[in-house]
């Protein structure tokens, strides 16, 4: 199973306000098992930053303004995620944390850019998550305390950074490094998933010796009307 791990920055919280994104980070993963495959850009959002959204990625607007615009980089994107059908593959599942707010953002760009939108399935994994541990603090940092994933690299929020870190969650939260039997290879037709096969003996021999018929005998004869005689 092919999914996809996005993460994206923005100049603040609504694309309804006008505010446009500025960096798409990408992990492919394959059986929840990161590829190395990634998408990363920053991208110019043709606007001011927003000094809230500053504090939180640090991406400057003069840094930005050399970098592409969204239109230039859509079909790069959708082509990561196999939306376009260039190779005959479904598109990927996404896996997104808090997803409502990175696909509004997604969304609007690509309406913009004349593409197709991200419309098909994806996990939200701050649902999961708040499922598994209700009433806790499900944020990213939370998760990677929670299942000790390496974060101190994290100073600021980044794409793909924290997609790379949203990877190693989301598959502590399918249950781990191994979530079933799928990735253990077949060692041999005697040896499968590491149990191996039962050989099929004869029963023992569990008839008493006449050595032992004797000694039961002997103790028998010290007990005073022994049921087995009655």
């Amino acid at each position: 199973m092919r999914e996809v791990v996005i993460d994206t920055e923005s100049t603040g919280l609504e694309p309804a306000d006008g505010h446009r994104l500025v960096e798409i980070g990408a992990i492919e993963l394959f059986n929840h098992v990161p590829t190395g495959q990634v998408f990363h850009t920053y991208i110019n959002p043709e606007r001011d930053m927003s000094a809230e959204a500053l504090q939180v990625h640090g991406l400057t607007t003069a840094f930005l303004q050399d970098q592409p615009v969204f239109a230039e980089v859509a079909d790069a994107f959708l082509q990561f995620l196999n939306t376009d059908g260039a190779d005959n593959h479904a598109p990927a599942r996404l896996v997104i944390h808090n997803a409502a707010f990175d696909l509004a953002f997604i969304n609007h760009e690509l309406r913009r850019a004349g593409r197709p939108i991200l419309d098909g399935e994806h996990v939200d994994t701050l649902l999961l998550a708040r499922q598994r541990f209700p009433g806790a603090s499900n944020s990213l940092d939370a998760l990677c305390r929670r299942f000790n994933v390496d974060a101190t690299a994290r100073i600021r929020h980044g794409a793909l950074l924290d997609a790379e870190l949203l990877a190693e969650c989301y598959l502590w939260l399918m249950g781990g490094r191994q979530p079933d039997l799928a990735l253990v290879p077949r060692v041999s037709d005697a040896v499968v998933l590491g149990v191996r096969e039962r050989i099929i003996r004869p029963a023992r021999p569990h008839a008493p010796s006449p050595a032992e018929l004797a000694a039961h005998q002997a103790f028998l004869a010290k007990l005073d009307n022994p049921i087995w005689r009655s």
